[in-house]
């Protein structure tokens, strides 16, 4: 047994983060380049830019700055914050549900199923 879930923020009924914008991040503090992430994720530049500035104007932050010297991307204090308690949130999720996974299949062998 498994209990699926899947876990976004939205605000005004508009996502603002969620697990692809976590990766697109992620992607992002490791290659210094949307493109780079966007390839490695397999989505467009178009789609992960897209994601990227929807996120920003939704949440009026930046998330990524540019190196004036290497011209490339390097994550905010606040992207890395965001990414931070987003992923405690996840893991936080996750614990609770396996414990009630746990729960339900107790609950189905004492009633012999």
């Amino acid at each position: 047994m498994e209990i699926k879930y899947k876990i976004w923020i939205e605000h005004n009924g508009k996502v603002i983060f969620g697990k692809g914008r976590d990766e697109i991040l992620k992607s992002i503090e490791e290659r210094h380049s949307l493109n780079a992430a966007a390839k490695e994720l397999g989505m467009s530049y178009r789609a992960a830019w897209g994601r990227l500035k929807a996120s920003e104007e939704r949440m009026d932050k930046k998330l990524v700055s540019t190196s004036d010297k290497e011209k490339s991307l390097q994550l905010t204090d606040q992207a890395r914050i965001i990414i931070e308690r987003f992923e405690k949130l996840e893991k936080e999720v996750e614990k609770t549900l396996r414990q009630a996974e746990q729960d339900f299949e107790e609950i189905l062998k004492e009633n012999g199923k």
